[in-house]
């Protein structure tokens, strides 16, 4: 049977990770190992010198097989693929998330990074991110035909498919764009700004970052902003 891991870095409570595996399960048998609490920004890290606790844990959706982790979403991965299932899955998903991974973005996106874990360790693998808006009624609606794409589509060793949603209502969505590239540009451009001065000279700083749509032709950033659904190859090296 056709086997499906699931993972995010929102935690596995998120929305974003229901609706993935609603949709999933029309596929075959689901599985989701995620982390127990909110993980975004935690990139490809993985643990190494402290343990990883896994529980059980009861999904709101009958069929599925779930557990939370305290790890990090690529723990969530290898802890899935190597100790709780029984075998290798056929594709590991993870999202949705709360926020577009595209640009620049990918290289800190823990839902990216999961996935990465994934293809390193010779599995399809989708990282799936959405607008953090409260409508998704493009994703909703584009869901099923993109998990299909993802699976025929061919991927080379240390690539994953990346999926963005955007965050419009249906009606101004324009569709779907492939083969978009990554883009070399940021949503926000940051910065950092003086929250506290600290004893001993010392000063605490906060991330300050400045909204920026200004994207490539041709890449996933470009697409969202354009009230595209994005689908692209990410490598690794990106």
């Amino acid at each position: 049977m056709f086997t499906i891991l699931l993972t995010n870095d929102d935690g596995i409570d998120s929305d974003g990770l229901y609706r993935l595996a609603a949709a999933a399960l029309e596929f075959g048998e689901v599985w989701i190992v995620a982390p127990d609490s909110q993980r975004s920004a935690a990139s490809h890290a993985i643990s190494l010198h402290n343990t990883v606790d896994v529980f059980p844990y009861e999904y709101p959706l009958h069929d599925v097989k779930a557990f939370s982790c305290t790890g990090s979403p690529a723990d969530c991965v290898r802890v899935g693929m190597l100790s709780i299932m029984p075998h290798k899955p056929d594709l590991v998903l993870s999202g949705i998330n709360n926020g577009y991974n595209t640009a620049s973005d990918i290289q800190y996106s823990g839902t990216a990074g999961a996935a990465f874990e994934a293809a390193f360790q010779e599995c399809k693998a989708a990282a799936l991110s959405e607008g953090s808006g409260p409508v998704h009624e493009v994703t909703q609606l584009y869901l099923r035909s993109m998990i299909q794409k993802v699976i025929d589509t061919e991927l080379g060793y240390g690539q994953i498919v990346n999926i963005n949603f955007p965050d419009c209502k249906l009606s101004e969505c324009k569709g779907i764009l492939t083969d978009r590239k990554v883009s070399h540009g940021m949503f926000y451009r940051d910065r950092y700004k003086k929250t506290e001065d600290l004893p001993g000279g010392g000063v605490r700083l906060m991330v300050d970052g400045q909204y920026n749509e200004d994207a490539e032709e041709g890449t996933d950033f470009r697409a969202v902003v354009d009230k595209y659904v994005s689908f692209g190859i990410a490598n690794n090296i990106s």
